[in-house]
């Protein structure tokens, strides 16, 4: 069984969890610092991240950029923060620079710390049922998991 557990909840929401062997406020640090997202969240296999951005108050942006080896098209995503309580939660709204569906998802991201050990609970709400098909059919969980592997190692080491 893999770490990252994920599982659909109505018709719009994905709802992720997992655990990081590492305390809370860590784990935060590493989903809204730049240097340290930039070192768990690219994919190693030919993926940088050239452009990450973010503005951690209440109305502020974020923006991620990442880019493959050989490839012309960037991908870039783009959102507002909404709510921000260290390092317990943040929410943010998100989406894809050059979406000609212009759909925004909302990401709520969680996290308790037990013991030295912290569970993060990422629920991700998306405008409409199509959107989330969409981005269950991307394969996201397996990628995903790949960066927090990533983030684990770097929180624990």
């Amino acid at each position: 069984m893999r770490p990252l557990h994920a599982e659909t909840r109505g018709d719009l929401e994905i709802v992720f969890t997992r655990t990081f062997n590492a305390p809370a406020q860590m784990v935060f640090d590493a989903h809204t610092t730049p240097d340290l997202v930039r070192r768990w969240m690219p994919d190693p296999d030919g993926w940088t991240m050239p452009v990450c951005e973010i503005d951690l108050r209440v109305g502020g942006r974020f923006r991620y950029v990442w880019r493959r080896a050989g490839e012309t098209t960037d991908i870039a995503m783009v959102g507002v923060f909404r709510e921000i309580s260290s390092p317990h939660r943040f929410v943010h709204t998100e989406s894809f620079e050059g979406d000609p569906t212009g759909s925004e998802t909302l990401s709520i991201t969680e996290f308790a710390e037990h013991d030295g050990r912290t569970t993060m609970t990422l629920t991700l709400r998306y405008a409409s049922s199509e959107a989330r098909a969409g981005a269950l059919a991307t394969g996201m969980a397996e990628g995903m998991e790949g960066g927090y592997a990533r983030l684990d190692a770097m929180a624990s080491g």
